[in-house]
């Protein structure tokens, strides 16, 4: 399902808008442009588009009908075929096990992402304390603080100790529908 709006104006024409593509994971974008060998820097150059562009629309960011005709140019594809839901993580086609284990992907992913983080800013913190002001270690408080939560949410991620878990989530859930449904009621 493809939603437009039209928001964007052309200078010359006042009365003109231009269709914009909202909410697109275009994840085929760079799926087309590895098989194709291609850097971002190729494809923005071959494209026309910038290379910050070409990575947002691989993030999934919005695309323009008109950056996504200079793409299906680059590619040598149709508009419709980047137009299309292009995600793996489209919901409507997954199974409930397909959809598990995609949130369980996800979270390991912000699990990694957390802690890679971690370990450069604390890196980046323990360098800057050992050239000011070695005597007091001041950066092992962060160390330590942080690292209870990098660690806390490892086991969660990994489910070795797991407080809220899809049990948890279900009660919430329908907690929340049925303080709704009084509220309405009344």
């Amino acid at each position: 399902m493809v939603t437009w709006s039209f928001a964007v104006t052309r200078g010359d024409d006042p009365g003109y808008r231009r269709p914009r593509m909202e909410g697109r994971r275009l994840v085929l974008i760079r799926k087309l442009r590895v098989e194709r060998g291609w850097s971002q820097e190729t494809l923005a150059d071959i494209s026309g588009l910038s290379v910050r562009t070409i990575q947002r629309l691989e993030r999934g960011g919005n695309a323009s009908l008109d950056t996504l005709g200079a793409l299906a140019a680059a590619f040598e594809v149709d508009v419709a075929t980047l137009a299309e839901e292009t995600s793996m993580y489209a919901q409507k086609d997954l199974t409930e096990e397909e959809r598990r284990a995609v949130a369980y992907v996800r979270d390991i992913k912000a699990f990694y992402s957390h802690l890679a983080t971690y370990v450069v800013v604390i890196a980046a913190l323990a360098l800057v304390n050992l050239f000011s002001d070695a005597e007091r270690l001041w950066f092992l408080w962060p160390l330590f603080g942080w690292g209870i939560g990098v660690a806390a949410h490892g086991l969660s991620v990994f489910e070795v100790v797991s407080l809220f878990d899809a049990d948890w989530e279900k009660r919430q859930i329908r907690k929340r529908l049925d303080r709704n449904r009084s509220s309405a009621d009344e």
